[in-house]
């Protein structure tokens, strides 16, 4: 063990980090003039580091708000959200101290979403609460869950759904035709003029409904189509349904409070697919693949109307095969090889899709899972015992305790596991017993558990924080745990939302660049073990204790920070408080690779999604980084464009070389990261598993075909053994099938390419400082509505075709 010098880019010093390598060296994150010009393009020195070149593109996209002297500083979203959390989690003046050194120094920050709208008067209302949370869940129960998660969607959460036969079965039998005999065009009424409230009249079986100006008008009229499907007063008989969006806002028109501009141009196609996705079901229930198709329809619409984009996971049961091949056969080829996307089944590109086993999976299933997956990336095994048991925590305190649960709940069955839950550690009031057994629903990334529940989130930038300094790692993991804390004040209008909290409270402090942590804390032996396949040699042993205990430690001070302020302010106990998110966006202002995953490469181009003409990446350019059209962006012979300002260019990809912080250490360029086993990660995702994260660990795994049998049987043994498994991604690698795929949001590079391509960047560079060519461009409103509710990289991803 020697001690390295890391360089620390905050102040242009020095920090010593202990590193297990040997022989000195010296760590730099980034070429010194590199370093200053990244400094001086935030417009205030310090205010991202120099190995986060994407920082002021994502920041300016994703989280400045528009004021009304400008685009908010770095300082000033700080400022205002933590203005909100103060406010919102009655702080103490040391604890708001902590947190605001923590967001200063890009080490804790709360989630994307509290980051754009937190301490906002929009977020001040009892009826936006949920704005302030990346993602939820909702059990499919009746037609109020379908407008609560367009709801949610419009305000920016990622939606999750349980679509299994118990909870839908709860639905009403469709009933009454619904015919769409007229929309009107939208925005003809003079804005003074607009009713913001959605209104309706029947007269015998003709109904008129006038969709007020205001997110609750668009669910309203959205949610009462489906109430008039089962309407018993029609007995039977075909509703004429007329539309009138005269009130609705028009294009480009503000968001106020909530922040962006309008942009119906899919409502009006809404009502005719829902009406025609409920007239296949008249005289039953919906299937579980009409139930999702009726949820993103509605995220299509939103999609198109004020976030970037939407984002869902839907669980289904292990034994509905009709939705296991929902996404089967989505494209298809015309006669001329010309590919199409069937649009009745469109719309469930909108999310993820999850298998839910409630008993354990044979070895063949589980592999012809993982099978599924490589060549669709769909189908997700999710192990519905462990998550269930870890979301009772409180009552199952031990592993041993765990186990007993799960394997009697696989055994003998939901009601039998109830009843040991009742007999053992009860009494329990059979509503909430209930809600204890269905907490499995998980979140469009995977990363919580429970049942109705807001996904409340916080996260620690890892690769800002030197291994050796255990106070700075401390301050780190409390400052995040205050500021999901905070959000456990908040009282939900909706009651299932607000009795799950009053039950479960949930939060989760999750974390980022933790491999880079690791490298900086080990040095590139540990790389060399990845490589390797994280064998289980002397080495290996050593390296795996080492990470177990950072991670036990975390989790303790995470835990206990969240306890304290939950009884000093008379709050129920979260049961479980820690968990990783997959980290995308958020990652790129400070350069980590994202959640626990390796990144894509030592050196990469990264290129980064605007609308075309869009002001921040105008000031790319002008300070230097290439801007090409999209994957989207083709001619009529399907070429994609090489232009920008082609007329037929919609959409722009930034590209910015970028390297890691750990790229220069002698002998890391030597380690291939794309040779990195399925194994190696897994066995990665699980140390993570075991030792810190109590809901569960996001992870997209990839894989080569080569791999499917051996990464099956691991997750297999996982499940068997109750290990600890709960739900994973999978994805093939790029290079499987020798797919290539044109202008991937990650392209590796090696050094001399980043030396060539960052020297061109400074020599195309037209302003020095980012914020003043960002003014220069800066009319007008902000078109997006802060960030998505879901994170993953994943979701940059093509999706690939059959065959591909």
């Amino acid at each position: 063990m020697v001690l390295l010098k890391l360089a620390d880019t905050m102040s242009g010093g020095s920090v010593p980090i202990l590193i297990g390598i040997s022989q000195p060296m010296t760590l730099t994150s980034s070429r010194p003039e590199i370093a200053m010009t990244a400094l001086e393009a935030s417009g205030q020195r310090g205010d991202f580091p120099a190995t986060a070149p994407a920082a002021n593109p994502v920041f300016y996209r994703t989280y400045s708000r528009r004021t009304s002297s400008g685009r908010e500083s770095w300082n000033e979203v700080s400022t205002r959200n933590l203005q909100g959390l103060q406010q919102l989690g009655k702080l103490r003046a040391e604890e708001v101290a902590l947190m605001s050194r923590m967001q200063a120094e890009k080490k804790a920050l709360p989630s994307g979403r509290w980051l754009w709208i937190g301490g906002t008067d929009w977020i001040e209302r009892a009826e936006n609460f949920s704005g302030a949370y990346n993602c939820t869940s909702t059990n499919l129960v009746d037609w109020e869950a379908f407008g609560l998660m367009m709801d949610l969607a419009m305000m920016g959460c990622g939606t999750g759904a349980v679509i299994e036969p118990h909870l839908i079965d709860q639905l009403p039998v469709v009933r009454n035709p619904i015919k769409i005999v007229g929309v009107t065009d939208i925005g003809l009424t003079a804005a003074h003029q607009r009713q913001e409230q959605t209104t309706h009249s029947i007269e015998n079986d003709n109904v008129l409904i006038k969709v007020g100006d205001t997110r609750r008008g668009w669910v309203d009229s959205y949610q009462l189509l489906l109430e008039l499907c089962s309407d018993e007063r029609f007995a039977g008989r075909t509703i004429n349904v007329s539309i009138d969006l005269s009130d609705v806002r028009p294009v480009g028109e503000t968001l106020k409070g909530f922040g962006g501009m309008a942009n119906p141009v899919k409502l009006k196609d809404l009502y005719t697919r829902v009406a025609r996705l409920l007239g296949k079901a008249v005289g039953r229930r919906l299937t579980s693949v009409e139930c999702c198709l009726l949820i993103d329809e509605a995220a299509v619409t939103i999609v198109a109307g004020n976030i970037r984009r939407s984002a869902g996971m839907r669980q289904f049961s292990a034994e509905d095969l009709a939705a296991a091949e929902a996404k089967e056969n989505l494209w298809q080829q015309d006669a001329e090889g010309n590919w199409r996307i069937d649009p009745e089944k469109d719309a469930l590109r909108m999310a993820n899709h999850t298998r839910v086993y409630h008993n354990r999976p044979s070895r063949s299933i589980v592999v012809e899972a993982v099978r599924k997956q490589f060549h669709s990336g769909e189908g997700a095994i999710q192990f519905a015992p462990e998550a269930i048991a870890r979301s009772n925590a409180d009552l199952l305190t031990t592993q041993e305790l765990r186990q007993e649960f799960i394997g009697i709940y696989c055994d003998q069955g939901k009601d039998e596991a109830g009843r040991w839950l009742q007999t053992n550690h009860g009494p329990i009031d059979a509503s909430e017993l209930e809600h204890r057994l269905g907490r499995y629903g998980l979140n469009p990334c995977g990363e919580i558990l429970g049942a109705d529940f807001h996904c409340n989130l916080a996260e620690i930038h890892l690769n800002q924080i030197d291994p050796c300094d255990e106070d700075g790692q401390a301050d780190a993991f409390k400052a995040a745990a205050l500021s999901v804390a905070c959000l456990l004040n908040h009282r939900f209008e909706v009651p299932r939302y607000r009795q799950s909290r009053a039950w479960d409270p949930i939060v989760g402090v999750s974390f980022t660049g933790l491999f880079d942590f690791f490298v900086h804390a080990f040095g590139t032996a540990w790389l060399r073990w990845w490589e390797n396949g994280r064998p289980d040699t002397d080495e290996g042993r050593q390296f795996k204790q080492k990470e177990a205990s950072f991670l036990i430690r975390w989790k303790k001070i995470v835990n206990e920070t969240v306890w304290d302020y939950c009884d000093r302010h008379e709050l129920r106990r979260p049961s479980r408080c820690t968990t990783v998110q997959p980290a995308g966006t958020k990652s790129l202002l400070t350069g980590a690779a994202p959640g626990w995953h390796p990144p894509k490469a030592q050196r990469f181009i990264r290129r980064i999604t605007f609308r075309k003409n869009d002001p921040v990446a105008m000031a790319c350019m002008d300070y230097g980084y290439t801007v090409v059209p999209s994957q989207s962006d083709k001619d009529e012979q399907g070429r994609l464009l090489d232009d920008p300002f082609d007329p037929r260019c919609s959409e722009w990809l930034v590209e910015i070389p970028t390297e890691v912080s750990w790229a220069n250490l002698p002998g890391a360029d030597a380690v291939n990261i794309n040779n990195f086993s399925a194994l190696a990660q897994f066995d990665f995702y699980m140390q993570v598993q075991s030792h810190y994260t109590a809901h569960n660990t996001s992870a997209t795994i990839e894989l080569r075909e080569d791999e499917i049998e051996s990464l099956g049987e691991a997750l297999h043994q996982a499940i068997d053994n109750s290990e600890g498994y709960i739900s994973a991604a999978l994805l093939a690698r790029f290079d499987a099938h020798n797919a290539t795929f044109p202008r991937l949001p990650f392209e590796p590079i090696d050094a001399n390419t980043f030396e060539r391509l960052q020297a061109e960047v400074v020599n195309r560079r037209v302003r020095s400082n980012f914020f003043e060519a960002l003014h220069s461009y800066d009319q007008g409103e902000l078109m997006e509505a802060g960030p998505a509710g879901c994170d993953s990289d994943k979701c940059l991803l093509p999706l690939a075709k059959p065959g591909s």
